[in-house]
């Protein structure tokens, strides 16, 4: 009979600080619009950190570090993760178009938002998530901008997830997309 134990910290084959900032990133950034929660903020770079994101932008109200709470979530991802505060989420979201080959999507129910099971990403392209603040969520100017909607599909009453969750539910459904190759062992 096969034992199921559970792995120690040395069994993990973590990667260090070093290794880690040399590896290949992910062709994705998180852009966080005025999230108003440090702990939520620390743990996204965690979740960031796991996926190998390229970079985290901070906008608006939005925590950085050296927060407390921030680090205190966060574990020493703000070590490993490439972040960079702005002031404006929507002249950051212009900055990226004129860059070009991005796409940005807003995490958001909107009229014409795409399931997330329905997203189909192009794996050549770099794709720019962005997450709103926990009350308001992503502000109307920024959806605007963005080039469409992603909606998390929601069955209960309350029709919404802590900003955190929904970080690491869309960021593992956009990686595994993107960067697994085997996709039935998932």
């Amino acid at each position: 009979m096969k034992t199921n134990d559970k792995l120690s910290n040395n069994a993990l084959n973590r990667v260090d600080l070093s290794t880690y900032k040399k590896l290949d990133k992910a062709s994705i950034l998180l852009i966080l619009d005025d999230i108003r929660s440090a702990l939520n903020v620390g743990s996204i770079f965690r979740t960031a950190d796991a996926f190998k994101i390229e970079k985290i932008y901070l906008c608006g109200i939005t925590a950085i570090p050296p927060n407390k709470d921030l680090l205190k979530s966060a574990l020493g991802a703000t070590e490993s993760v490439d972040w960079e505060y702005r002031s404006s989420t929507s002249e950051l979201l212009k900055e990226l178009k004129e860059k070009g080959s991005i796409k940005i999507f807003s995490i958001e129910q909107t009229q014409n938002s795409l399931a997330l099971n329905e997203f189909k990403p192009v794996t050549e392209e770099k794709i720019a998530l962005i997450f709103g603040n926990e009350v308001d969520g992503v502000a109307q100017e920024v959806i605007n901008l963005s080039d469409g909607s992603i909606e998390i599909p929601q069955f209960g009453t309350k029709h919404s997830f802590n900003v955190a969750v929904s970080a690491g539910i869309v960021l593992w459904d956009v990686y595994a997309k993107t960067h697994l190759n085997n996709h039935s062992n998932i």
